[in-house]
């Protein structure tokens, strides 16, 4: 029997038989979450659209919808073929059929109603049971990560609500069993979590009573009205005074302890250490810190700020910086300790509690023995003073803990090398590297302005190689002060080979390297080995899967947020697909490759094999799923593929926006992999790369992955490798201009073909020669290529090769002005595309159709056919062809006198090409703008487009497009010199 669960308590989720369900992307996610939170109940379509495009929709929404809810059946049905019916359709919308146990909030309330008469039963045994397992339903935050739509307010509430009254029940059951340590610890983060609820603060109190711990029910109390007061403005409600009343203060005072009486200051104590003279920069983040010290103070409440950041980014400094500039606002003095939170014995809370109370004037013999006293005592002493208090290098919150004060107007600042989340109260502050500005702001003042200003690319240069880490300045600036004779160049120079940077960024005891190694010694070894590998796939930025691959596990969210926290991996951002992105700085990632030396070589080289074969999945199956059908091969399908990373199937949900995010580390992948040796994974994924640089016309990239495949495929051997490559570099090099090199690559690739006996994969190398011999003006033999390559993949049974040879056809014979046999092909062409559902082939073949049209002298025929191109290419994402559409709709709008349009589309469409590096198109475009400019009356400007063109077109050796433009130009000289002569 088929077990199925839908979850709405924290993010969504459907499971089957325990396996979770991929439901797609964000809109069937949100349509499904509607769905259930009214679960066997017919929810309109009107209701739907306005969850799914709360904005505006479009008009196509109801369409959209049953797609939706036809992928939603579709992914329950493979699980099971009875699941699919579950979302059934109404004439009015739809409806999701479910039991109550299935679903988890409705089985939440059923467990939380049986709990409550069980507690009126006074069976706290059992409903502590059943509030149990209410509770454990809970995963997170109502539809966590989805948008919430205005209508799900009310419903979300209720259920927030009824969590919290569930968490109150199971501490009342508690209670009265007896655990009264267990629920006087679950409810000091429920109090913390929510202060301004008055039962929690009960129950707190009540349980700290039944516990005999008195004195902390009255603290209790007293947290309580002073937080309703400040926050609310209000005193505590009757039950929770009556509740007071019934407390009897009676504080023990120990025997051992002493009396003491404080001594006398001369003046206020002041431990800080030297503000540093070329400090320079951080004027927003010490800024946000005085100011919010000095709100806290004005309030009369103590503040907390943890200062974090990577190894040598310059905590310390700051902190120093800042408080010296608060010292006449905390004029009691300023405490300063150093909590070696980061060597190999950190200091423990008892010593350093001695070192704070001595300085505040507590002799050796009234220092209580126990650290809950010496805590006690350093908060009373810090109660009633504006003291500031700076707690560097600290290695955890449980060591910072009993270090802070509970009341008054001080002001801590921590600086630690790892983020501590779990100090409560605690702002925490992230310090960054310099900003480009601020790190030359630096170097100049270590070095002098005048050494800097005589050698500004090499400064640059330095800062780069230093990352714009403060500590890697200054130890670069005291090299070179301290070698007046040196040029910038030289330390430069000396920085550039990253295999002898750290050695060099070291002087005295100042080093980055013995920096560093402070953070990765207190590295866990998941974490440790996971950061040695991140440093051999280069500078690159990567997903939290990378991660999990490197160590050869499932999921390694764990060691991430271990490397985070210790800033030995930044969190860049989230890129189009909504996954976190990060990285390693460049110092932090030469001393993660030193390191990675150690490791055994072949576990190593497996490591990285395994991201690398990630990648190549990815790819591979994003390419599957681009809109866009790929003339051409970036898959072989004659090797077993990997398998995609466990957990990844929703990044590529949205394949183009993965591609995006994953476009430059995967161009570094590729040579990564062939510089391990891995060339069938270095060849596989430049070809699985190539139908998104075709797309989106990233033809350096395309170039660059590919002359690399080239050498891989033929370093290893493999002929289909070195096919399938060569018919992608004829295609871009096609796209180039480069005629000479498309011709021999699509020869070679064509041959290759043949030879393993692969006839689709030689049909497609065939029409690439039959597009070069066309241009070439050898129309004979392109249609000969032409015709072969139809033929063939006919035999292939491959429609969507038979519709662009059909266009290919149909170009040759538009070349030659035959335009009823080009309209027949094209035509054929277009009406094949329309039935396989080959929708950018409909497209080519409605731009060839409006090219033949325009010929025809019918421009309105062809701006009709153009349009309708355009608005498919813009629909696939296509920005390369969009821009060779835009050069015909413009050339269109010059013809038909609309000069305004014209020039906007021409100018968009010479940008495409130029970027692209079609210096064909780019003449042809060049060539119109100058007929557009004389048209308005602009003679310069048409004269500057025109020569360009000319110029491109004696590049290209185009003789016909050259002369016909070169005897224009010399008319149009002609005639504009008897226009002058005659005035």
């Amino acid at each position: 029997m088929t077990i199925l669960g839908f979850r709405v308590l924290g993010p969504l989720e459907v499971a089957v038989d325990g396996q979770v369900v991929p439901l797609g992307g964000p809109k069937p996610r949100l349509l499904l979450a509607a769905l259930l939170l009214q679960p066997n109940v017919v929810v309109s379509t009107e209701l739907l659209i306005e969850v799914l495009w709360p904005s505006s929709a479009p008009r196509s929404a109801a369409a959209n919808i049953r797609t939706y809810v036809h992928s939603l059946r579709k992914r329950l049905a493979d699980h099971d073929p009875a699941l699919g019916e579950r979302i059934g359709s109404r004439a009015s919308g739809y409806i999701l059929k479910a039991a109550p146990e299935e679903i988890d909030h409705i089985r939440f309330g059923e467990l939380a109603a049986r709990a409550q008469d069980a507690l009126g039963r006074g069976e706290a045994e059992t409903a502590l049971d059943l509030l149990d397992q209410a509770e454990a339903l809970w995963r997170g935050e109502v539809l966590e990560g989805l948008p919430h739509d205005h209508g799900w307010g009310a419903t979300v509430a209720r259920l927030s609500e009824s969590r919290l009254v569930v968490s109150e029940q199971r501490l009342r059951a508690r209670i009265e069993l007896g655990r009264t340590a267990e629920a006087v610890a679950e409810l000091r983060g429920l109090v913390t979590e929510h202060p301004l609820r008055e039962e929690l603060w009960r129950q707190l109190i009540v349980a700290l009573r039944a516990d005999g711990r008195t004195a902390d029910a009255i603290e209790a109390y007293e947290a309580a009205e002073k937080v309703l007061a400040d926050e609310l403005g209000t005193e505590p409600g009757a039950r929770l005074r009556e509740l007071r009343a019934s407390l009897v203060s009676a504080p023990s005072v120990a025997p051992e302890t002493v009396s003491v009486s404080p001594a006398r200051q001369t003046a206020p104590v002041c431990q800080l250490p030297l503000d540093l003279p070329d400090f320079t920069g951080r004027e927003v983040v010490v800024g946000d810190v005085v100011g919010l010290f000095r709100r806290r103070r004005e309030q009369g409440k103590p503040a907390i700020v943890v200062l974090s950041g990577a190894p040598g980014v310059g905590k310390s400094s700051v902190a120093i910086r800042v408080a010296h500039a608060v010292r006449e606002d905390f004029p009691d003095g300023q405490l300063h300790v150093d909590l070696a939170g980061t060597s190999s014995s950190p200091r423990p809370p008892m010593t350093v509690l001695a070192e704070l109370l001595r300085a505040l004037g507590v002799p050796d013999a009234g220092l209580p023995r126990d650290l809950p006293e010496r805590a006690a005592l350093l908060r009373s002493r810090l109660a009633g003073t504006r003291m500031c208090v700076v707690l560097d290098d600290a290695g955890s919150a449980a060591q910072v803990r009993p270090l802070l004060p509970g009341a008054g107007t001080c002001a801590v600042l921590i600086t630690s090398r790892v983020r501590l989340p779990d100090l409560a109260g605690a702002t925490p502050v992230d310090v960054d590297l310099l900003p480009e500005a601020e790190a030359a702001r630096l170097l100049e003042g270590i070095v002098g302005t005048e050494r800097v200003s005589a050698e500004p690319e090499s400064a640059t240069a330095i800062l780069r190689q230093c990352g714009h880490l403060p500590l890697a300045i200054r130890v670069a600036g005291a090299k070179l002060t301290h070698r007046p004779g040196w040029t910038l160049r030289v330390l430069a120079d000396r920085l550039r080979d990253e295999r002898r940077r750290l050695d060099e960024l070291r002087v005295g005891d100042l080093a980055v390297r013995a920096s560093v190694t402070l953070s990765y010694d207190l590295l866990p070894m998941s974490a440790a080995a996971a950061f040695r590998g991140l440093g051999g796939l280069g500078s690159v930025q990567f997903p939290a899967w990378v991660v999990a691959a490197l160590l050869g596990r499932p999921h390694a969210d764990d060691v991430l947020d271990v490397l985070v926290d210790a800033h030995l991996v930044e969190l860049t951002g989230s890129d189009g697909t909504g996954e976190p992105r990060y990285r390693l700085h460049d110092l932090l990632r030469c001393y993660a490759v030193e390191l990675r030396a150690q490791d055994v070589p072949a576990k190593a080289r497996d490591a990285t094999k395994r991201v690398l074969e990630g990648y190549l999945a990815l790819a591979v199956e994003a390419a599957d799923q681009l809109p866009i059908h790929f003339f051409g091969l970036y898959r072989d399908d004659t090797a077993v593929q990997p398998a995609l990373p466990p957990g990844t199937e929703r990044l590529i949900e949205d394949p183009a926006a993965w591609f995006a995010a994953e476009r430059h580390t995967c161009v570094a992948a590729v040579s990564l992999a062939a510089e391990l040796g891995f060339d069938a994974l270095a060849w596989r994924l430049a070809a699985a790369l190539a139908p998104y640089f075709d797309q989106r016309g990233h033809q350096d990239d395309w170039l660059q992955t590919h002359a690399v495949a080239l050498a891989a495929a033929r370093r290893s051997g493999e002929i289909r490798g070195e096919a399938v490559i060569q018919r992608n570099l004829g295609q871009i090099q096609l796209y180039q201009d480069s005629y000479a090199e498309a011709l021999i690559a699509f020869e070679q690739s064509q041959l290759l073909f043949d030879k393993i006996g692969d006839a689709r994969g030689a049909a497609i190398a065939l029409a690439g020669l039959g597009t070069v011999l066309r241009i070439k003006g050898e129309d004979t033999v392109a249609l000969e290529h032409c015709h072969a390559s139809l033929d063939q993949f006919s035999a292939a049974g491959d429609p969507h090769g038979e519709a662009v040879a059909r266009i290919a056809i149909g170009a040759v014979w538009l070349a030659r002005r035959r335009f009823a046999d080009a309209e027949r092909w094209f035509t054929e062409a277009l009406e094949q595309s329309a039935a396989i559902g080959d929708r950018h082939r409909e497209a080519h073949a409605l731009k060839r159709l409006a090219m033949l049209r325009q010929h025809q002298g019918n421009l309105a025929g062809a701006r009709e056919r153009v349009d309708r191109a355009i608005a498919i290419f813009n629909e696939l994402g296509d920005d390369h062809c969009v821009g060779y559409a835009n050069q015909n709709l413009g050339e269109l709008y010059l013809h038909s006198g609309d000069l305004a349009h014209a020039q906007l589309l021409l100018v968009n469409s010479l940008s495409v090409h130029r970027r692209n590096g079609d210096r064909r198109s780019e003449a042809e475009v060049s060539q119109l703008l100058g007929e557009l400019h004389e048209a308005l009356s602009q003679p310069e400007r048409s004269r500057t487009y025109s020569e360009r063109a000319l110029a491109l077109w004696r590049e290209l050796s185009a003789r016909p497009q050259e002369s016909a433009l070169a005897s224009r130009l010399q008319e149009s000289a002609e005639a504009s010199y008897d226009d002058s002569a005659s005035a």
